[in-house]
C-alpha cells in the first residue's frame, strides 16, 4: 500500500482592487510591494483589475489607472516567485468608448422585455467604430464596426438612450444566455455579438495572448449570464489546449440558486461562480438582530455544489482587523472531517478534525447575541492538549479531556478559533497585518508635492 497523498492546501483568492482605488497609476506597484505580506497570511491567488484604458482623459491621461505594463510584469514575476497565482478580470460582454460613430439599422426593444419590439426598424448613429489607433496592428489587426455588435444603448444623432437591437443578416439576441428581462444578452454599451466569427476569433486570440503575456493562472469573468455561454465554453477549451487547465470564476448576480446550478451544469462543472445567494444571506443575517445563523447556507450554491461555489467576504469594521488572521488560520488548520454543532440558532460551532499530514485541526464558535459556549468533540488523539483562541478575543484555556472533548467559548456577537497552543504555526498569531495599502501612496504624493514646492 502506497503512502498517502499530501493534503492539498486551502486556497484563498484576494480581490486586488476595489471601487475607490486612486487613479494615480501606482496600484500595480502597491500590489507588488504587498506581495510578501499576502503570501504570509495565506493568499493563494490575486484577482487583478481589468487592464483596460480609461474612456476619457484624467490626471493620468487615458492609460490604465493601475500602472504601466512593465510594473504589471514585475508584479507577475514576483507573484510567480512567491507561488501566488494571478487571475485577470475579463469583461467579455461589451465594449465602450468607441473611436468613431457609425450608422446602423436597429429596432428599439422594451427595457423590461428585450424580446418585445417597441419601434419600427430605423437608422441611428451610434458609437460602434473601434480603430484602436494607439495599438495599431501590433497585437491584432482586428477593428470593430457596427456589425460586430448585437445591440447598443445610445443614438448619438438624437441623444436618445434606449436599448437598440442592431438589425442585419443573421442578427438577433443570443439564445445562449439567461432569460432575465426576456433575454439577458444586452447589458450595456456596445454589446458584442458572439455569432460573428471575427469577434470569436479576436477574443479567443486575446485570451491566449494575455495568459502568456502576464503568466495568468485564471480569470474572473464579468456578467457571465449576459453573453454567449456557447462561446464561453469554446473559449475555455481553446485556452486549455494552448495553456492547460486554468481556473475560471464568473459573476452571475441572482437570488435563485437554481440559475447558478443550471449554468454550472451546462459548463460541465468546469467553472465556478460567485455564490450571490450566499452573499445575500450574509447581508441579511448581519442586518437582522438575533438572526438564525443555521440558515446561512439555505438556498445557496455552496449547499449543492461546494466545489463550484466561491464565497465573497468583505472586511467590515466589526471584523476588528482580524480577516488576515482568519485567512491564515484557514490555511494552517482548517482541514479534515467537518463536524457541525448547530443546535442553537444564535450560537453555532464546528470542528475540523485534521488529516494524516495536517493533524492539528481547529474548533470554531460563533455567536450573534450574547457570549457563546459549546461542548465539542475534537478527537481523543488531542487529549491533554491545551487549546486557546488564536484571535485573542476569548481569554482562557481549554484542556481537552480523555474522550477528546472540550467546552469552547466565544464573546458576545463574535467568534473564537480554538487551536492547540503548541501547534506548528501558532507563532504567527496575532498576524498584525496592515490592510491599509494606500498609506505609502499618500506619502509618495506628499513627497512629490514637497519637491514641487521646492522647485518654486
Amino acid at each position: 500500500m502506497g503512502a498517502e497523498e499530501p493534503t492539498p492546501e486551502n486556497y484563498t483568492l484576494l480581490q486586488g482592487f476595489e471601487w475607490n482605488v486612486p487613479a494615480d497609476g501606482k496600484h500595480y506597484k502597491r500590489l507588488h510591494d504587498a506581495m510578501p505580506s499576502y503570501k504570509h497570511i495565506g493568499i493563494s491567488n490575486i484577482w487583478l483589475p481589468p487592464g483596460c484604458k480609461a474612456s476619457s482623459p484624467n490626471v493620468s491621461g487615458v492609460a490604465t489607472k493601475w500602472g504601466t505594463k512593465d510594473e504589471l510584469l514585475a508584479l507577475s514575476s514576483l507573484a510567480k516567485e512567491k507561488g501566488i497565482g494571478l487571475y485577470w478580470d475579463a469583461v467579455l460582454n461589451h465594449k465602450a468608448a468607441a473611436d468613431k460613430k457609425e450608422k446602423c439599422h436597429v429596432i428599439e426593444v422594451d427595457s423590461n422585455d428585450r424580446e418585445k419590439q417597441i419601434s419600427d426598424r430605423k437608422e441611428i448613429t451610434a458609437w460602434l467604430g473601434f480603430n484602436f489607433d494607439g495599438r495599431g496592428d501590433k497585437y491584432s489587426k482586428q477593428k470593430y464596426h457596427w456589425y460586430h455588435f448585437g445591440g447598443t444603448d445610445y443614438d448619438a444623432a438624437t441623444g436618445k438612450n434606449a436599448i437598440f437591437q442592431i438589425q442585419g443578416e443573421g442578427k438577433g439576441w443570443s439564445e445562449s444566455v439567461d432569460d432575465e428581462g426576456g433575454n439577458a444578452d444586452f447589458l450595456m454599451f456596445a454589446d458584442l455579438d458572439y455569432s460573428h466569427p471575427e469577434v470569436c476569433e479576436d477574443v479567443t486570440n486575446w485570451g491566449k495572448w494575455i495568459v502568456k503575456e502576464v503568466g495568468l493562472r485564471g480569470f474572473r469573468l464579468d456578467a457571465v449570464q449576459h453573453f454567449s455561454q456557447r462561446f464561453t465554453k469554446e473559449w475555455i477549451e481553446a485556452l486549455r489546449q494552448e495553456h492547460g487547465d486554468l481556473f475560471y470564476v464568473g459573476e452571475f448576480w441572482t437570488g435563485n440558486k437554481q440559475d447558478l446550478i443550471d449554468w454550472v451544469e451546462q459548463m460541465g462543472r468546469k467553472f465556478s461562480l460567485y455564490d450571490s445567494p450566499l452573499l445575500n444571506n450574509f447581508s441579511n443575517i448581519s442586518k437582522s438582530e438575533a438572526a438564525d445563523l443555521r440558515k446561512v447556507f439555505d438556498d445557496t450554491l455552496v449547499q449543492d455544489m461546494p466545489v463550484n461555489a466561491v464565497g465573497d467576504n468583505p472586511e467590515p469594521p466589526s471584523c476588528g482587523d482580524k480577516l488576515a488572521d482568519l485567512c491564515l488560520a484557514r490555511k494552517l488548520f482548517a482541514y479534515g472531517e467537518l463536524n457541525d454543532y448547530w443546535d442553537n440558532p444564535n450560537c453555532i460551532g464546528w470542528v475540523r478534525r485534521g488529516t494524516h499530514d495536517r493533524k492539528n485541526g481547529c474548533a470554531v464558535v460563533m455567536s450573534n447575541t450574547g457570549p457563546g459556549e459549546i461542548k465539542m468533540h475534537v478527537g481523543g488523539e488531542h487529549k491533554g492538549e491545551i487549546w486557546t483562541d488564536l484571535l485573542g478575543w476569548e481569554q482562557g484555556e481549554v484542556t481537552i479531556d480523555d474522550e477528546g472533548n472540550g467546552v469552547f467559548k466565544c464573546p458576545g456577537c463574535s467568534v473564537a478559533v480554538w487551536v492547540n497552543k503548541d501547534a506548528e504555526g501558532r507563532e504567527h498569531f496575532p498576524v498584525n497585518f496592515d490592510s491599509d495599502i494606500y498609506k505609502d501612496a499618500g506619502k509618495q504624493n506628499g513627497d512629490k508635492e514637497e519637491k514641487e514646492d521646492d522647485k518654486e
